[in-house]
């Protein structure tokens, strides 16, 4: 196993979404400020991505277990928040599903690219790291307590989401196949 300080960093995204869910959750999932401290939480949680990867790019550290862990962890972080969100009533089920439903399927993709290709994994590309930002961003709008008068743009930007989400995964499915 190839531990170094980008992949700790990784481990320690998932070994904390815990804290986050349990954050939204305080008080029947309807206090404004826990949800607040939840969405604190899961950003800072979400913007050790951001630092595992610099990291293991400018020490170099790049590792199959990093391309690895890095998406799983951004997919555990968004799923469960998005699942969280759906069980409180904030946002619709079939988002969650739909949603969700893709990032398994790549994740199963990446799966057998792993083992027909003795170890080595398809990376993130430019359009699934755009839609990773995407995902969290449109999510954290349904986790923070916005006024209803941002439900509007907030419901629109998720569908812009869902638009990303499905495009990248048609991406990474073609590739995929282009390899076979």
């Amino acid at each position: 196993m190839q531990i170094n300080l980008p992949n700790a960093l990784t481990i320690t995204r998932i070994v904390l979404i815990p804290f986050c869910v349990m954050a939204l959750f305080q008080n029947g999932g309807d206090d404004s400020t826990w949800r607040t401290i939840a969405w604190v939480g899961f950003f800072l949680v979400g913007m050790t991505d951001l630092l595992d990867g610099k990291l293991a790019r400018a020490r170099n550290e790049i590792t199959e277990l990093g391309k690895f862990l890095d998406p799983v962890a951004d997919k555990l972080l968004i799923g469960s928040a998005m699942i969280s969100v759906s069980i409180l009533g904030y946002l619709p089920w079939w988002i969650t599903g739909v949603i969700l439903g893709r990032e398994l399927a790549v994740t199963v993709l990446r799966l057998i690219v792993v083992k027909r290709n003795a170890g080595k994994v398809i990376p993130a590309s430019r359009g699934g790291k755009i839609k990773t930002t995407m995902q969290g961003f449109s999510t954290g709008f349904y986790v923070l307590p916005l006024s209803t008068t941002f439900h509007t743009a907030r419901d629109l930007f998720m569908y812009a989401t869902i638009a990303v989400t499905l495009y990248t995964g048609a991406q990474y499915f073609q590739a995929a196949l282009k390899k076979d």
